[in-house]
């Protein structure tokens, strides 16, 4: 396949994954703040969610204040951030129209219709009437998006390029997803007072569970109480809970495998390792390590996979 093309399917489905969990971690503050919050603690909310996706500086340059609905727009619509669902959107429908010809016609109109309806949303004011159900159509449509993929194309080299970029992306953005929540609540939050006094805050934790599609999901695992390690547990080590770091990283070595060549041996060694830590770790050591150290250190491994990626198969431009 032409790296080239390879380029387009991979940041395709980067940049529609990007924009489903850009409206997970907004939905996990929404919901947050829809309970009784102190206003220096809503603020530390909205603080925590642009500093882990580097945007802190770009926002407080643009808007000054924190506040909600500046912090909302600005990581929705605004088409001069380049992580906006707008931004995200809008770059996933340029890269399936730059290789029409590799797609099904029926994953190119899914992602031409989105775009269409994003912009009718958020031209008609729905957006800003009812947040949570706008980031809900967000999640749909990137359901769709996949499950329209997985159902009429090819299972060839565009396939697993659409993959590795689906699955690269959700691993970042779990962690990062994780990072916020757990950051919110301290530096040293497990064995904290802190831990002690939410441990058993059902509305709390189910916030972060519902926000990954892991409320159900965490109910029949765990059968007990949503306590915070049981949640990170759940989310990192997990392989068979769809968005953990686990089921991510095996996937990437997964597709990985099937368009190898003879320059990425060195990326699927790297892969194969951090999927074999990933499978033999275990909760109580990520723990007592530090979560936010650990989860810094998987996204300085995730983001030299993608350089390693990049530099093996696709074109080498900066996204």
């Amino acid at each position: 396949m032409l790296s080239r093309t390879a380029d387009h399917l991979f940041w395709m489905a980067r940049y529609m994954e990007r924009a489903e969990n850009t409206a997970r971690m907004l939905d996990v503050n929404y919901q947050t703040l829809l309970m009784p919050r102190a206003a220096a603690s809503a603020e530390q909310l909205w603080r925590g969610l642009l500093s882990i996706s580097e945007l802190a500086g770009d926002y407080a340059d643009r808007y000054g204040a924190i506040a909600s609905r500046k912090v909302m727009d600005y990581m929705v619509r605004d088409e001069r951030n380049p992580s906006s669902i707008y931004s995200c959107l809008r770059a996933a429908r340029e890269n399936a129209r730059a290789v029409r010809g590799a797609l099904t016609t029926e994953v190119w109109e899914t992602q031409n219709q989105t775009w269409l309806e994003f912009k009718r949303l958020i031209g008609d004011g729905s957006f800003q009437r009812d947040p949570g159900e706008f980031f809900e159509w967000v999640k749909f449509r990137s359901h769709l998006s996949r499950g329209v993929t997985l159902g009429t194309m090819l299972q060839d080299e565009a396939f697993h390029f659409l993959r590795l970029g689906t699955f690269l992306e959700r691993a970042d953005n779990t962690a990062r997803l994780l990072d916020v929540k757990f950051q919110g609540m301290g530096g040293d939050f497990f064995g904290s007072q802190a831990a002690k006094e939410q441990e058993y805050d059902f509305y709390h934790w189910s916030a972060i569970l519902r926000s990954v599609s892991g409320f159900e999901v965490y109910r029949k695992v765990y059968r007990n109480v949503i306590r915070p390690e049981k949640v990170a547990e759940l989310l990192i080590l997990r392989p068979d809970m769809p968005r953990s770091l686990a089921a991510c990283v095996g996937e990437v070595v997964s597709n990985l495998s099937h368009v190898a060549n003879e320059q990425s041996a060195e990326t699927q060694r790297r892969a194969g390792r951090l999927q074999a830590d990933l499978q033999y770790a275990r909760i109580d050591e990520i723990l007592s390590t530090g979560l936010h150290a650990y989860l810094t250190q998987f996204l300085d491994r995730i983001g030299d996979l993608g350089r390693g990626i990049s530099r093996d198969f696709l074109v080498p431009v900066t996204h």
